[in-house]
């Protein structure tokens, strides 16, 4: 499972637990693509919140919150976890504003926020038409929801444990435009332009999951992870930041399954004018 794939925790099945087992935590190894995803999803992120007051759901341990804190206007963050709130908390300190949310009742009032953040979290939501309806009640006119999310549609795509409900981008366009808002969705990370290793490994992969035999924990796949990625690297308590801009995504149009892409993006905007 990469970070593409991870838990970061929301509103779930109480039989989750604190999602410890299955989430990347600051200071443990992650591979140099799960890196990668970290820095790009962020970097594409602030875009969109520069000056704006922006909140994180299922923030996990908030290695993007410093990034976020240093162009929003506000920014607050949350997850359901509290074991793994106070990794982030002990980090951050009173630097970002770190409480328990539900996804599924935002603690935030009507209108009161420009940009919510969801990434790498939705297919955990029993209900992410609730959890869209609630980012409606508290978005103002022209404020976006973003999501990053892994691709179900790829040949070798591995569910983690205790998700819900995977979206690709037919449902993704479908989910946000019923509940009346401006869906564009993107891809990121090709698998045409991964390493020939990689694309060697992946029908192994997919016939791994196919027989039920990929490990259910971040520790039971850190050995398959440096087979294919080789040499792990640390997992940050707070991303450094881009070196270089992140270039333009790949726009999707959302009418057919992406079967191309490790990641999906969606940036979905509310009318900018009140209803």
């Amino acid at each position: 499972m990469s970070v593409g794939e991870s838990r970061t925790s929301a509103s779930v099945s109480p039989n989750a637990g604190h999602f410890l087992d299955l989430t990347e935590l600051a200071g443990e190894p992650i591979s140099g693509e799960q890196l990668d995803r970290l820095e790009h999803r962020y970097a594409w992120a602030a875009r969109f919140c520069r000056d704006r007051d922006v909140a994180e759901i299922a923030c996990g341990t908030g290695p993007g919150l410093g990034l976020l804190s240093a162009v929003a206007r506000s920014l607050e963050a949350g997850d359901i976890s509290e074991p793994i709130l106070e990794i982030a908390r002990r980090h951050y300190g009173d630097r970002v504003r770190i409480s328990r949310i539900d996804a599924l009742a935002l603690p935030f009032g009507p209108a009161s926020k420009d940009v919510i953040l969801l990434f790498e979290a939705i297919y955990y939501l029993p209900d992410a038409e609730r959890f869209i309806a609630e980012c409606k009640r508290v978005l103002r006119p022209g404020g976006h929801v973003l999501i990053a999310t892994a691709n179900k549609d790829l040949s070798d795509f591995n569910p983690s444990p205790h998700s819900h409900t995977y979206y690709g981008v037919v449902e993704l366009k479908n989910l946000f435009t019923r509940a009346g808002f401006e869906v564009e969705l993107f891809g990121h990370l090709s698998v045409r332009d991964t390493t020939l290793k990689q694309r060697v490994l992946r029908p192994v992969k997919q016939a791994v999951v196919a027989l039920g035999l990929m490990p259910r924990t971040m520790r039971g796949k850190r050995l398959l992870k440096r087979l294919v990625f080789g040499k792990p690297v640390v997992m940050p308590a707070e991303l450094e930041g881009r070196s270089a801009p992140i270039g333009e995504l790949e726009k999707i149009s959302g009418d057919s399954a992406d079967r191309e892409h490790k990641v999906l993006y969606a940036a979905a905007r509310t009318p900018t004018v009140a209803a």
